[in-house]
């Protein structure tokens, strides 16, 4: 059971979150809070596997209180997904940079909130797609020729995982890929598994990351 925390200024955002998160097998909502003081308190408190953090809230904002519980002096750091309206990419940067294994916009909807909290469960992060792809895309610009190493590595992926690859460098969901490349859910997990195990890669944005380092996208 995953236990999660919400904290968003808007009641009913919190109540919508809730709604969804209690209709999944395996989640449970353990507390709401309006605002970044209760977040941290309850969070401490009840030590859930995941919080869910707004960004804008009286008292203390998300920012701050992602850095206090998951940043790097954090004693016994908690998991933490900012799920916020603001796409600003300082707001982005800070939210990882503060530890945070997560970052989604509000309209990013509810199978990708779920993604968000299972993988923040299992240790990885996932970050909505249309800003992935934006940030790879600024800080992550491909060199001239393919760093050491990199080439080998490409060479060692089937045509198979270096679609699926291309495609989570794209921004697109798993279910997304399945439609797109007509493979079943299953497939392109395997494949994207294969992949990331193959690049040493350890979550989504990493293997996009290398995708767009590696100059796989200009291909």
């Amino acid at each position: 059971m995953i236990r999660v925390l919400i904290a968003d200024d808007q009641e009913m955002v919190r109540a919508g979150f809730r709604m969804i998160l209690e209709s999944q097998d395996g989640i449970e909502v353990v507390a709401d809070v309006s605002n970044g003081l209760d977040a941290v308190k309850k969070a401490r408190e009840l030590r859930p596997d995941v919080c869910l953090m707004d960004i804008r809230m009286p008292g203390l904002d998300g920012l701050e209180a992602t850095k206090q519980l998951a940043g790097p002096d954090a004693t016994d750091p908690i998991k933490v997904v900012v799920v916020t309206t603001f796409d600003l990419d300082e707001y982005v940067a800070s939210a990882l940079a503060n530890g945070a294994s997560g970052f989604l916009l509000k309209d990013a909807g509810p199978a990708l909130l779920i993604e968000a909290i299972n993988a923040a469960s299992r240790g990885d992060a996932l970050v909505s797609p249309q800003i992935t792809v934006r940030l790879l895309q600024h800080f992550s610009k491909p060199p001239e020729r393919p760093r050491r190493g990199v080439q080998p590595l490409r060479e060692e992926l089937t045509e198979r995982e270096l679609d699926v690859v291309r495609a989570t460098a794209r921004g697109l969901t798993n279910v997304e890929i399945g439609g797109e490349l007509f493979m079943s859910l299953s497939t392109v997990k395997t494949h994207l598994a294969a992949a990331q195990t193959k690049i040493g890669a350890r979550n989504r944005v990493e293997t996009a990351s290398w995708a767009w380092r590696s100059g796989l996208m200009e291909d």
